[in-house]
């Protein structure tokens, strides 16, 4: 299963998420990759658009390949083992800036707006794909934080034994493309003919648009 592009992506998880049309949902996007899918479920679903904020702690010799994650609260989940080969001082510094990158996107991104609670509401969590899983799941941790009704992660592609685990960990696990890990392409990249960064302007554009788009909308 490969996807044109993120927005490609995006059309096709709307038909897995019809059924929570017409609900009391939020829907929350992994920045930055994870927003132009997100953007495309929420005018699908007619909900709310928001951010969640998690950030993978990639291997100092190896950033792509992450051994943690933290949120923007401070969830962390890591490889133990990962983390005490790297260091303790080397962890707590780049924990550090992390944060300090979560606090900068923050500000860039919502301009000082008020994050969507999702206290009460079915939050609906999307990323561009999921390899390890370990920033999605701080990004759970992030929502379950705030007494919501229900928790549903929806990506294209997931790895079985990543997807099982998530599985266990929110109300509904919805995705594209789940192979077996021995048939897993290595990373989410992978199953895109298009998947170049998504810059901060864009991810300012898209939420922009859609304040503007549906503003007048009664959610």
């Amino acid at each position: 299963m490969y996807f044109k592009n993120r927005r490609d992506a995006g059309k096709r998880l709307c038909q897995l998420l019809a059924k929570y049309q017409d609900k009391d949902a939020v829907v929350y996007a992994l920045p930055r990759g994870g927003i132009v899918l997100a953007v495309e479920v929420a005018k699908f679903l007619h909900v709310p658009l928001d951010l969640v904020f998690a950030h993978k702690i990639g291997h100092p010799y190896q950033p792509e390949y992450a051994i943690a994650a933290i949120s923007e609260s401070g969830h962390m989940l890591g490889k133990p083992h990962e983390l005490k080969a790297v260091g303790e001082a080397w962890v707590e510094s780049e924990k550090e800036s992390q944060m300090q990158e979560i606090k900068r996107r923050r500000k860039v991104y919502l301009k000082g707006q008020k994050a969507i609670s999702a206290k009460g509401k079915i939050a609906i969590l999307i990323d561009d794909g999921i390899a390890t899983g370990l920033t999605m799941q701080v990004g759970i941790r992030e929502l379950q934080d705030q007494h919501r009704q229900a928790i549903v992660v929806a990506v294209p592609v997931a790895p079985k034994q990543t997807a099982d685990l998530l599985k266990a960990e929110v109300d509904d696990f919805v995705a594209i493309e789940i192979p077996d890990d021995y048939k897993f392409l290595g990373s989410v990249g992978a199953y895109y003919g298009e998947f170049d960064q998504v810059e901060d302007a864009e991810v300012v554009a898209i939420l922009d648009n859609y304040a503007k788009e549906y503003a007048k909308q009664s959610f």
